[in-house]
């Protein structure tokens, strides 16, 4: 349900030094309307020149327990948890990851309580749906989380997931909002899927068109933004208007577009984990093969946010930002 809030005066986000946390930040600053605090919270703050005049900076861990005591005492009232581990480091392992998708989540909704906050603001993923042969044409919000245990993203997501629905059945006072974006682009991204472009051949999948539905970065921004402003609850894919297949997005790119049998894809991925050549390992295949497409019929018809790009304008405009003529 999408039910309008009373309007709060402050706000928190984890995660702040993030891609999207630093322009979710950026944005707030630039037009605050009725908030009063915002603080921006992460491991480290930013040196002093990258600090915005209006923000309060906070560095602090989501896993430690003196996090309550840090939203009591901004009082806050709504908090926007973005901190996660979205891409990996080499040093980074499963147990460390865990302890701060699921154990840090965990730790952000008890101070959350203990604090009095009223809403809590969580980007979750399309991955929580999970990369399956039988998902559906087109994802909706009712389908079931099948996030893959392989995926430490996409089965971090879905359990962050179920803890939320049991947090809402048991404390009904801490609201709710939660986005599903798909894959979120703009003029800097760099990520696992954009390394796909800046190789001399796009490469996929043989038989595969690997259907991307894509949300613009300022668009997950403006999304949060209505969520604080505005209120409203539920759950809500994230993504722009239709699809575009990889095949297409090398055309789009000007580059040749290779696919590949998806066993010797397996077998070269399996070999160069092995020999510590890649971090990335045989269960990668299912990234590409089985995109989740989500629909967003919900955010627009029941949260009211209309995307202001569509899938292939997010493409275009990334490729007008790094240069590639198209």
């Amino acid at each position: 349900m999408n039910s309008r809030a009373t309007l709060h005066r402050s706000v928190l986000i984890t995660g702040a030094g993030g891609y999207i946390g630093r322009q979710l930040v950026a944005a707030l600053a630039a037009d605050r309307r009725h908030l009063t605090t915002i603080v921006a919270s992460d491991l480290q703050s930013p040196p002093a020149e990258r600090r915005l005049a209006g923000v309060d900076y906070l560095a602090a861990d989501i896993c430690s327990p003196e996090l309550a005591r840090s939203f009591q005492t901004h009082q806050i009232e709504v908090v926007v948890h973005l901190a996660a581990v979205v891409t990996p480091g080499r040093k980074s392992n499963r147990e460390l990851e865990y302890q701060v998708d699921v154990l840090g989540t965990e730790n952000v909704l008890r101070a959350c309580l203990a604090a009095g906050v009223k809403k809590i603001i969580y980007t979750s993923s399309g991955a929580a749906y999970g990369y399956h042969a039988d998902n559906p044409a087109w994802l909706e919000e009712h389908h079931p989380l099948r996030g893959n245990d392989e995926f430490a993203y996409a089965c971090h997501k879905r359990l962050v997931e179920e803890m939320l629905a049991r947090y809402r059945e048991a404390h009904p006072e801490l609201e709710q909002l939660i986005f599903r974006p798909g894959f979120i682009l703009g003029a800097t991204t760099r990520n696992q899927i954009t390394n796909l472009f800046e190789q001399k051949r796009v490469v996929g999948l043989k038989g595969v068109d690997s259907p991307f539905v894509i949300i613009w970065d300022q668009d997950v921004v403006g999304a949060i933004r209505q969520g604080i402003f505005e209120g409203g609850s539920g759950i809500y894919n994230l993504a722009g208007d239709g699809i575009l297949t990889l095949p297409e997005m090398a055309r789009l790119i000007g580059k040749p577009y290779v696919a590949l049998p998806v066993g010797l894809v397996k077998a070269a991925l399996w070999a160069g984990k092995r020999l510590g050549l890649t971090r990335y390992g045989p269960e990668q295949v299912d990234f590409l093969r089985y995109r989740p497409v989500l629909s967003n019929r919900r955010l627009k018809e029941e949260f009211g946010y209309i995307p202001r790009k569509t899938s292939r304008e997010v493409f275009d405009y990334y490729l007008e930002s790094r240069g590639h003529a198209h």
